[in-house]
Protein backbone atom coordinates (compact mmCIF):
# COMPACT_ATOMS: atom_id res chain seq x y z
CA UNK A 1 0.00 0.00 0.00
CA UNK A 2 1.91 3.24 -1.12
CA UNK A 3 1.04 6.44 -3.22
CA UNK A 4 -1.03 9.59 -2.15
CA UNK A 5 -4.44 8.98 -0.75
CA UNK A 6 -7.78 9.88 -1.73
CA UNK A 7 -10.03 12.96 -0.85
CA UNK A 8 -6.51 14.21 0.82
CA UNK A 9 -2.82 15.49 -0.30
CA UNK A 10 -1.23 12.97 1.86
CA UNK A 11 1.09 10.20 1.14
CA UNK A 12 1.12 6.78 2.73
CA UNK A 13 5.09 6.77 3.49
CA UNK A 14 4.72 10.45 5.17
CA UNK A 15 2.32 8.99 7.91
CA UNK A 16 4.19 5.48 8.24
CA UNK A 17 7.63 7.63 8.98
CA UNK A 18 5.41 10.05 11.04
CA UNK A 19 3.65 7.46 13.28
CA UNK A 20 6.75 5.10 13.33
CA UNK A 21 9.37 7.73 15.22
CA UNK A 22 6.97 10.30 17.29
CA UNK A 23 3.57 9.45 17.65
CA UNK A 24 3.72 5.28 18.45
CA UNK A 25 6.15 5.18 21.30
CA UNK A 26 4.51 8.64 22.51
CA UNK A 27 0.79 7.13 22.77
CA UNK A 28 1.69 3.52 24.06
CA UNK A 29 3.20 5.41 27.34
CA UNK A 30 0.49 7.46 27.16
CA UNK A 31 -1.78 4.69 27.21
CA UNK A 32 0.10 2.76 30.65
CA UNK A 33 -1.08 5.61 32.76
CA UNK A 34 -3.21 5.55 34.88
CA UNK A 35 -5.87 8.26 33.83
CA UNK A 36 -6.02 6.46 30.35
CA UNK A 37 -5.98 2.59 31.27
CA UNK A 38 -8.97 3.16 33.02
CA UNK A 39 -12.25 3.09 30.86
CA UNK A 40 -16.06 2.87 32.55
CA UNK A 41 -18.58 1.12 30.11
CA UNK A 42 -21.93 -0.84 30.78
CA UNK A 43 -21.46 -4.32 28.97
CA UNK A 44 -25.36 -5.37 29.71
CA UNK A 45 -27.18 -2.98 27.43
CA UNK A 46 -29.27 -4.76 25.40
CA UNK A 47 -29.14 -4.52 21.95
CA UNK A 48 -31.51 -1.44 20.39
CA UNK A 49 -32.06 -3.38 17.30
CA UNK A 50 -32.73 -7.28 17.45
CA UNK A 51 -33.18 -9.63 19.34
CA UNK A 52 -29.71 -11.07 20.74
CA UNK A 53 -28.18 -14.38 19.61
CA UNK A 54 -27.12 -14.96 23.26
CA UNK A 55 -23.25 -13.82 24.58
CA UNK A 56 -20.22 -15.73 23.47
CA UNK A 57 -19.35 -18.33 25.32
CA UNK A 58 -15.74 -18.92 24.25
CA UNK A 59 -13.94 -17.68 27.56
CA UNK A 60 -11.65 -15.34 25.96
CA UNK A 61 -14.84 -13.58 24.90
CA UNK A 62 -14.88 -12.76 28.66
CA UNK A 63 -13.91 -9.00 30.11
CA UNK A 64 -12.51 -8.93 33.54
CA UNK A 65 -13.91 -6.07 35.57
CA UNK A 66 -11.52 -3.54 37.38
CA UNK A 67 -11.65 -4.68 41.68
CA UNK A 68 -13.06 -1.11 42.99
CA UNK A 69 -9.64 -1.53 45.08
CA UNK A 70 -7.79 -0.76 41.67
CA UNK A 71 -9.22 2.23 40.70
CA UNK A 72 -7.30 5.22 41.56
CA UNK A 73 -8.78 7.32 44.50
CA UNK A 74 -9.26 10.70 41.68
CA UNK A 75 -10.95 8.50 39.01
CA UNK A 76 -13.53 6.25 41.36
CA UNK A 77 -15.11 9.14 43.88
CA UNK A 78 -17.50 10.43 42.04
CA UNK A 79 -15.15 11.87 39.06
CA UNK A 80 -16.47 10.48 36.01
CA UNK A 81 -17.52 13.66 34.87
CA UNK A 82 -14.53 15.84 36.04
CA UNK A 83 -11.78 16.80 33.83
CA UNK A 84 -10.06 19.70 35.63
CA UNK A 85 -9.41 21.11 39.07
CA UNK A 86 -9.50 24.68 40.45
CA UNK A 87 -5.95 24.96 41.66
CA UNK A 88 -6.90 26.95 44.66
CA UNK A 89 -10.01 25.04 45.87
CA UNK A 90 -9.03 21.60 46.84
CA UNK A 91 -12.35 20.37 47.64
CA UNK A 92 -13.78 21.36 44.77
CA UNK A 93 -11.28 19.00 42.89
CA UNK A 94 -13.09 15.95 44.58
CA UNK A 95 -16.27 16.94 43.56
CA UNK A 96 -18.25 15.74 40.20
CA UNK A 97 -19.60 18.35 37.50
CA UNK A 98 -23.00 16.77 38.45
CA UNK A 99 -22.49 17.47 42.24
CA UNK A 100 -21.26 20.59 41.53
CA UNK A 101 -23.83 21.61 39.26
CA UNK A 102 -26.37 20.27 41.78
CA UNK A 103 -24.96 22.52 44.47
CA UNK A 104 -24.94 25.60 42.41
CA UNK A 105 -28.08 25.50 40.55
CA UNK A 106 -29.33 25.09 44.24
CA UNK A 107 -27.59 28.36 45.59
CA UNK A 108 -28.72 30.25 42.23
CA UNK A 109 -31.93 29.85 42.63
CA UNK A 110 -32.37 29.68 46.34
CA UNK A 111 -34.53 26.63 46.50
CA UNK A 112 -33.28 24.44 49.53
CA UNK A 113 -30.58 25.03 51.96
CA UNK A 114 -27.20 23.82 51.45
CA UNK A 115 -27.27 20.72 54.35
CA UNK A 116 -30.71 19.22 52.28
CA UNK A 117 -28.21 18.27 49.24
CA UNK A 118 -27.16 14.29 48.70
CA UNK A 119 -23.46 15.43 49.10
CA UNK A 120 -23.75 18.25 51.97
CA UNK A 121 -20.48 16.44 53.74
CA UNK A 122 -18.51 17.51 50.65
CA UNK A 123 -20.26 20.98 49.75
CA UNK A 124 -20.42 22.27 52.72
CA UNK A 125 -16.46 22.28 52.46
CA UNK A 126 -16.82 24.36 49.05
CA UNK A 127 -14.57 27.67 49.12
CA UNK A 128 -17.42 30.64 49.44
CA UNK A 129 -14.81 32.85 47.79
CA UNK A 130 -15.26 31.01 44.22
CA UNK A 131 -16.89 33.88 41.99
CA UNK A 132 -20.44 34.21 40.56
CA UNK A 133 -19.10 34.00 37.71
CA UNK A 134 -17.71 30.70 38.26
CA UNK A 135 -21.26 29.41 39.25
CA UNK A 136 -23.06 29.98 36.65
CA UNK A 137 -20.12 28.63 34.63
CA UNK A 138 -20.87 25.78 36.20
CA UNK A 139 -24.52 25.26 35.82
CA UNK A 140 -24.40 26.46 32.02
CA UNK A 141 -21.74 23.67 31.49
CA UNK A 142 -24.39 21.14 33.20
CA UNK A 143 -27.27 23.07 30.59
CA UNK A 144 -25.09 22.64 27.73
CA UNK A 145 -23.42 19.10 28.17
CA UNK A 146 -27.21 17.69 28.88
CA UNK A 147 -28.72 19.39 25.21
CA UNK A 148 -25.44 18.81 23.15
CA UNK A 149 -25.56 16.51 20.14
CA UNK A 150 -23.32 13.93 20.29
CA UNK A 151 -22.19 11.92 17.82
CA UNK A 152 -22.36 8.86 19.81
CA UNK A 153 -24.96 7.23 22.26
CA UNK A 154 -23.04 7.48 25.52
CA UNK A 155 -22.71 4.91 28.62
CA UNK A 156 -24.67 6.36 31.49
CA UNK A 157 -21.91 6.30 33.75
CA UNK A 158 -23.81 6.24 36.99
CA UNK A 159 -25.91 3.07 36.15
CA UNK A 160 -24.96 -0.04 38.12
CA UNK A 161 -24.04 -2.21 35.77
CA UNK A 162 -21.37 0.44 34.07
CA UNK A 163 -18.04 -0.90 35.59
CA UNK A 164 -14.77 0.24 35.32
CA UNK A 165 -12.16 -2.05 32.92
CA UNK A 166 -8.32 -1.84 33.12
CA UNK A 167 -7.86 -1.91 29.64
CA UNK A 168 -3.96 -2.95 29.52
CA UNK A 169 -5.48 -6.27 31.41
CA UNK A 170 -8.40 -6.84 28.32
CA UNK A 171 -5.98 -6.56 25.36
CA UNK A 172 -8.12 -6.19 22.47
CA UNK A 173 -7.33 -10.09 20.46
CA UNK A 174 -8.87 -12.53 18.35
CA UNK A 175 -11.41 -14.12 20.71
CA UNK A 176 -12.88 -16.93 18.54
CA UNK A 177 -16.41 -14.80 17.73
CA UNK A 178 -17.53 -14.96 14.47
CA UNK A 179 -20.72 -16.45 12.10
CA UNK A 180 -23.78 -15.23 12.03
CA UNK A 181 -23.77 -13.18 14.89
CA UNK A 182 -20.78 -11.23 14.31
CA UNK A 183 -21.70 -10.95 10.42
CA UNK A 184 -25.20 -9.78 11.52
CA UNK A 185 -23.23 -6.57 13.25
CA UNK A 186 -21.30 -5.30 10.59
CA UNK A 187 -23.60 -5.96 7.83
CA UNK A 188 -26.38 -3.54 9.79
CA UNK A 189 -23.55 -1.20 9.90
CA UNK A 190 -22.67 -1.33 6.26
CA UNK A 191 -25.99 -1.86 5.10
CA UNK A 192 -28.47 0.20 6.77
CA UNK A 193 -26.03 3.23 8.04
CA UNK A 194 -23.39 3.27 5.32
CA UNK A 195 -24.86 6.03 2.44
CA UNK A 196 -25.63 4.17 -1.16
CA UNK A 197 -27.62 5.85 -3.99
CA UNK A 198 -31.10 4.00 -3.75
CA UNK A 199 -30.28 2.67 -7.15
CA UNK A 200 -27.31 0.60 -5.56
CA UNK A 201 -28.68 -3.25 -4.58
CA UNK A 202 -25.59 -4.42 -4.30
CA UNK A 203 -23.74 -5.08 -0.54
CA UNK A 204 -21.66 -2.21 0.85
CA UNK A 205 -20.35 -5.22 3.26
CA UNK A 206 -16.79 -5.82 2.21
CA UNK A 207 -17.10 -9.50 3.30
CA UNK A 208 -19.99 -9.96 0.76
CA UNK A 209 -19.17 -11.66 -1.89
CA UNK A 210 -19.55 -10.34 -5.43
CA UNK A 211 -18.05 -7.39 -5.03
CA UNK A 212 -16.14 -4.86 -8.22
CA UNK A 213 -14.89 -1.68 -9.77
CA UNK A 214 -18.10 -0.95 -10.11
CA UNK A 215 -18.88 -0.72 -6.37
CA UNK A 216 -16.45 2.25 -6.82
CA UNK A 217 -17.43 3.97 -9.49
CA UNK A 218 -20.73 4.82 -7.69
CA UNK A 219 -18.91 5.36 -4.38
CA UNK A 220 -16.86 8.19 -6.00
CA UNK A 221 -20.11 9.49 -7.71
CA UNK A 222 -21.43 10.55 -4.15
CA UNK A 223 -20.55 13.61 -2.20
CA UNK A 224 -17.32 13.90 -0.53
CA UNK A 225 -19.10 13.59 3.17
CA UNK A 226 -20.90 10.16 2.32
CA UNK A 227 -17.27 8.77 1.00
CA UNK A 228 -15.65 10.06 3.98
CA UNK A 229 -18.42 8.37 6.04
CA UNK A 230 -17.98 5.44 4.21
CA UNK A 231 -13.94 5.60 4.75
CA UNK A 232 -14.12 5.85 8.29
CA UNK A 233 -16.20 2.82 8.41
CA UNK A 234 -14.14 0.82 6.16
CA UNK A 235 -10.98 1.86 8.10
CA UNK A 236 -12.29 1.26 11.72
CA UNK A 237 -13.13 -2.03 10.73
CA UNK A 238 -9.83 -3.00 8.69
CA UNK A 239 -7.71 -1.27 12.02
CA UNK A 240 -9.65 -4.01 14.16
CA UNK A 241 -8.92 -6.58 11.69
CA UNK A 242 -5.27 -5.79 12.05
CA UNK A 243 -5.34 -6.15 15.68
CA UNK A 244 -6.85 -9.55 15.68
CA UNK A 245 -4.18 -10.60 13.34
CA UNK A 246 -1.50 -9.27 15.10
CA UNK A 247 -2.73 -11.11 18.08
CA UNK A 248 -4.04 -14.44 17.26
CA UNK A 249 -4.47 -17.39 19.34
CA UNK A 250 -1.71 -19.64 18.05
CA UNK A 251 -1.57 -22.51 20.08
CA UNK A 252 -2.45 -23.94 23.61
CA UNK A 253 -0.15 -25.80 25.56
CA UNK A 254 -0.42 -26.93 29.24
CA UNK A 255 -3.61 -24.33 29.36
CA UNK A 256 -1.42 -21.85 28.50
CA UNK A 257 -2.23 -19.70 25.25
CA UNK A 258 0.27 -18.20 22.65
CA UNK A 259 -0.89 -15.32 21.23
CA UNK A 260 1.18 -13.80 18.52
CA UNK A 261 0.83 -12.69 14.47
CA UNK A 262 -0.89 -15.00 12.16
CA UNK A 263 0.10 -14.28 8.44
CA UNK A 264 -2.40 -16.78 6.93
CA UNK A 265 -5.03 -14.33 8.29
CA UNK A 266 -3.51 -11.43 7.31
CA UNK A 267 -3.85 -12.35 4.09
CA UNK A 268 -7.27 -14.51 4.12
CA UNK A 269 -8.22 -10.21 5.19
CA UNK A 270 -6.03 -8.21 2.71
CA UNK A 271 -4.20 -9.96 0.34
CA UNK A 272 -5.22 -8.25 -2.90
CA UNK A 273 -5.67 -12.08 -4.85
CA UNK A 274 -7.60 -13.23 -1.92
CA UNK A 275 -9.90 -10.51 -1.41
CA UNK A 276 -9.96 -9.56 -5.56
CA UNK A 277 -8.45 -6.42 -5.11
CA UNK A 278 -10.31 -5.30 -1.76
CA UNK A 279 -7.93 -4.97 0.94
CA UNK A 280 -5.09 -2.54 -0.10
CA UNK A 281 -8.34 -0.27 -0.30
CA UNK A 282 -9.14 -1.53 3.44
CA UNK A 283 -5.56 -0.60 4.29
CA UNK A 284 -5.99 2.92 2.58
CA UNK A 285 -9.29 3.68 4.48
CA UNK A 286 -7.49 2.65 7.54
CA UNK A 287 -4.59 5.59 6.32
CA UNK A 288 -7.58 8.08 6.30
CA UNK A 289 -9.04 7.36 9.37
CA UNK A 290 -5.95 8.10 10.73
CA UNK A 291 -5.50 11.46 9.39
CA UNK A 292 -9.10 12.52 10.63
CA UNK A 293 -8.19 11.41 14.64
CA UNK A 294 -4.85 12.76 13.73
CA UNK A 295 -6.61 16.22 12.92
CA UNK A 296 -8.74 15.82 15.70
CA UNK A 297 -5.77 15.86 18.03
CA UNK A 298 -4.27 18.82 16.71
CA UNK A 299 -7.38 20.80 16.96
CA UNK A 300 -8.29 20.16 20.23
CA UNK A 301 -4.78 20.68 21.62
CA UNK A 302 -5.90 24.17 23.25
CA UNK A 303 -8.99 22.83 25.10
CA UNK A 304 -5.83 20.42 26.92
CA UNK A 305 -3.44 23.21 26.86
CA UNK A 306 -5.13 25.83 29.49
CA UNK A 307 -3.86 25.57 32.88
CA UNK A 308 -7.33 25.00 34.32
CA UNK A 309 -7.11 21.26 32.85
CA UNK A 310 -5.94 18.64 35.04
CA UNK A 311 -6.05 15.07 34.64
CA UNK A 312 -7.26 13.93 37.80
CA UNK A 313 -6.66 10.99 39.66
CA UNK A 314 -5.05 11.76 42.98
CA UNK A 315 -1.76 11.40 42.77
CA UNK A 316 0.08 14.63 41.80
CA UNK A 317 2.99 14.24 40.27
CA UNK A 318 1.50 11.32 38.18
CA UNK A 319 -1.21 13.34 36.69
CA UNK A 320 1.53 16.11 36.09
CA UNK A 321 3.26 13.57 34.35
CA UNK A 322 0.36 12.09 32.53
CA UNK A 323 -0.51 15.99 30.80
CA UNK A 324 3.07 16.59 29.92
CA UNK A 325 3.15 13.49 27.91
CA UNK A 326 -0.27 14.50 26.54
CA UNK A 327 0.80 18.00 25.33
CA UNK A 328 4.02 16.60 23.91
CA UNK A 329 1.81 14.46 21.85
CA UNK A 330 -0.48 17.46 20.76
CA UNK A 331 2.68 19.08 19.98
CA UNK A 332 3.83 16.33 17.59
CA UNK A 333 0.05 16.50 16.13
CA UNK A 334 0.01 19.91 15.09
CA UNK A 335 3.62 19.44 13.77
CA UNK A 336 2.42 17.20 10.95
CA UNK A 337 2.48 18.70 7.64
CA UNK A 338 -0.11 17.39 5.53
CA UNK A 339 -3.25 17.22 7.75
CA UNK A 340 -7.26 16.55 5.94
CA UNK A 341 -9.25 19.73 5.76
CA UNK A 342 -12.17 18.99 7.26
CA UNK A 343 -13.28 22.62 5.82
CA UNK A 344 -14.18 21.31 2.75
CA UNK A 345 -16.89 19.14 4.31
CA UNK A 346 -20.30 20.56 5.01
CA UNK A 347 -19.44 23.47 2.92
CA UNK A 348 -22.19 23.86 0.71
CA UNK A 349 -25.86 26.18 0.97
CA UNK A 350 -25.90 26.98 4.73
CA UNK A 351 -29.97 25.14 4.79
CA UNK A 352 -28.20 21.74 2.61
CA UNK A 353 -24.95 21.25 4.57
CA UNK A 354 -26.88 21.63 7.89
CA UNK A 355 -28.94 19.26 7.08
CA UNK A 356 -26.66 16.57 5.69
CA UNK A 357 -24.16 17.14 8.91
CA UNK A 358 -27.27 15.88 10.95
CA UNK A 359 -27.66 12.97 8.73
CA UNK A 360 -24.25 12.42 9.28
CA UNK A 361 -24.33 12.28 12.63
CA UNK A 362 -27.00 10.21 13.23
CA UNK A 363 -25.80 7.79 11.05
CA UNK A 364 -22.85 7.47 13.04
CA UNK A 365 -24.76 7.99 16.54
CA UNK A 366 -26.78 4.57 15.51
CA UNK A 367 -23.92 2.48 14.38
CA UNK A 368 -22.38 3.13 18.01
CA UNK A 369 -25.87 1.58 18.97
CA UNK A 370 -25.07 -1.32 17.21
CA UNK A 371 -21.87 -1.98 19.37
CA UNK A 372 -24.78 -3.04 21.95
CA UNK A 373 -25.62 -5.90 19.58
CA UNK A 374 -22.48 -7.92 19.45
CA UNK A 375 -21.88 -10.58 21.21
CA UNK A 376 -18.70 -10.54 22.50
CA UNK A 377 -17.85 -8.91 25.43
CA UNK A 378 -14.40 -8.20 24.50
CA UNK A 379 -15.11 -7.55 21.01
CA UNK A 380 -18.31 -4.83 22.69
CA UNK A 381 -15.67 -3.14 25.11
CA UNK A 382 -13.08 -2.26 22.15
CA UNK A 383 -15.90 -1.16 19.65
CA UNK A 384 -17.55 0.63 22.09
CA UNK A 385 -14.27 2.20 22.59
CA UNK A 386 -13.03 2.99 19.49
CA UNK A 387 -16.08 4.40 18.01
CA UNK A 388 -16.94 6.97 21.34
CA UNK A 389 -13.18 7.70 20.06
CA UNK A 390 -13.64 8.19 16.71
CA UNK A 391 -17.77 10.23 17.47
CA UNK A 392 -15.09 12.48 20.31
CA UNK A 393 -12.88 13.32 16.86
CA UNK A 394 -16.18 14.37 14.74
CA UNK A 395 -17.32 16.23 17.91
CA UNK A 396 -13.48 17.98 18.08
CA UNK A 397 -13.62 18.78 14.04
CA UNK A 398 -16.80 20.22 14.31
CA UNK A 399 -16.64 22.15 17.08
CA UNK A 400 -13.44 24.83 15.72
CA UNK A 401 -15.22 27.89 17.05
CA UNK A 402 -16.14 26.77 20.13
CA UNK A 403 -12.62 25.24 21.35
CA UNK A 404 -10.90 28.76 20.02
CA UNK A 405 -13.22 30.63 22.31
CA UNK A 406 -12.24 28.60 25.45
CA UNK A 407 -11.44 30.73 28.52
CA UNK A 408 -8.20 30.19 29.96
CA UNK A 409 -8.88 30.55 33.80
CA UNK A 410 -12.56 29.17 33.91
CA UNK A 411 -15.13 26.40 32.91
CA UNK A 412 -16.48 26.58 29.43
CA UNK A 413 -19.80 27.24 28.89
CA UNK A 414 -19.74 25.79 25.50
CA UNK A 415 -17.28 22.62 24.18
CA UNK A 416 -16.27 20.45 26.68
CA UNK A 417 -15.01 16.94 26.89
CA UNK A 418 -16.33 14.47 29.65
CA UNK A 419 -13.45 11.90 31.44
CA UNK A 420 -14.97 8.64 29.35
CA UNK A 421 -14.81 10.51 26.44
CA UNK A 422 -11.19 11.93 26.59
CA UNK A 423 -10.25 8.23 27.14
CA UNK A 424 -11.72 6.95 24.13
CA UNK A 425 -10.19 9.36 22.22
CA UNK A 426 -6.70 8.66 22.97
CA UNK A 427 -7.19 5.43 23.36
CA UNK A 428 -8.69 5.14 19.80
CA UNK A 429 -5.97 6.56 18.07
CA UNK A 430 -3.41 4.55 19.67
CA UNK A 431 -5.61 1.57 18.59
CA UNK A 432 -4.93 3.47 15.08
CA UNK A 433 -0.98 3.76 15.43
CA UNK A 434 -0.66 -0.13 16.58
CA UNK A 435 -2.37 -0.83 13.36
CA UNK A 436 0.00 1.14 11.42
CA UNK A 437 2.88 -0.09 13.47
CA UNK A 438 1.73 -3.84 13.55
CA UNK A 439 0.92 -3.69 9.31
CA UNK A 440 4.77 -2.55 9.04
CA UNK A 441 5.22 -5.84 11.13
CA UNK A 442 3.33 -7.89 8.63
CA UNK A 443 5.37 -6.67 5.55
CA UNK A 444 8.14 -7.74 7.37
CA UNK A 445 6.77 -11.19 7.80
CA UNK A 446 5.75 -11.67 4.72
CA UNK A 447 9.13 -10.51 2.92
CA UNK A 448 10.38 -13.30 5.39
CA UNK A 449 8.03 -15.68 4.71
CA UNK A 450 8.70 -16.10 0.73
Amino acid sequence: VTGVLDDCLCDIDSIDNFNTFKIFPKIKKLQERDYFRYYKVNLKRPCPFWAEDGHCSIKDCHVEPCPESKIPVGIKAGNSNKVFAITNNDALASLSFVELCTYYSKVANNTKELEDCEQASKLGAINSTLSNQSKEAFIDWARYDDSQDHFCELDDERSPAAQYVDLLLNPERYTGYKGSSAWRVWNSIYEENCFKPRSVYRPLNPLAPSRGESFYTWLEGLCLEKRVFYKLISGLHASINLHLCANYLLEETWGKPSWGPNIKEFKRRFDPVETKGEGPRRLKNLYFLYLIELRALSKVAPYFERSIVDLYTGNVQEDADTKTLLLNIFQDTKSFPMHFDEKSMFAGDKKGAKSLKEEFRLHFKNISRIMDCVGCDKCRLWGKLQTQGLGTALKILFSEKEIQKLPENSPSKGFQLTRQEIVALLNAFGRLSTSIRELQNFKVLLQHSR
